[in-house]
């Protein structure tokens, strides 16, 4: 399909975060994402995109009169992450410090490693079973 046909190229969410520096450290140096843009007015990261794989999300700082208190700003928000092991994850994440619980098998046939990032949203690392 040409790309005339196909305009759209990705898909990158956007999440607002409390504590930038206490994201960026758990995205980077627990989940292995790496910092491929950013913005630093006055030195100070205010955002930035991370990439695993073909995976990306951006980071901003949130501004609670604009963005909403974080309660709001999780609700009903869950990102998952395709991927060839979720065992494999597991392991890895659990070496790095994160204390998970071991994935489950869906009934819908996908192995399932769920955890929080730092505001609490939810995300699930998963694999065929």
């Amino acid at each position: 399909m040409s790309m005339i046909n196909n305009p759209v190229q990705e898909l990158v969410p956007l999440l607002f975060v409390e504590n930038i520096d206490n994201s960026i450290s758990f995205y980077r140096d627990q989940l292995g994402f790496e910092i491929r843009m950013k913005w630093e007015p006055e030195d100070k990261i205010q955002w930035c995109r991370l990439e695993r794989g073909s995976a990306a999300l951006m980071l901003q700082s949130a501004c609670p009169d604009e963005d909403g208190v974080r309660e709001e700003r999780i609700k009903g928000v869950g990102f998952y992450f395709l991927c060839f092991d979720a065992l494999v994850m597991f392991e890895e994440f659990s070496k790095k410090g994160l204390n998970l619980e071991p994935p489950r098998a869906a009934f819908y046939g996908m192995n399932q490693l769920f955890l929080k990032d730092p505001d609490g949203y939810e995300l699930c690392f998963q694999s065929q079973v």
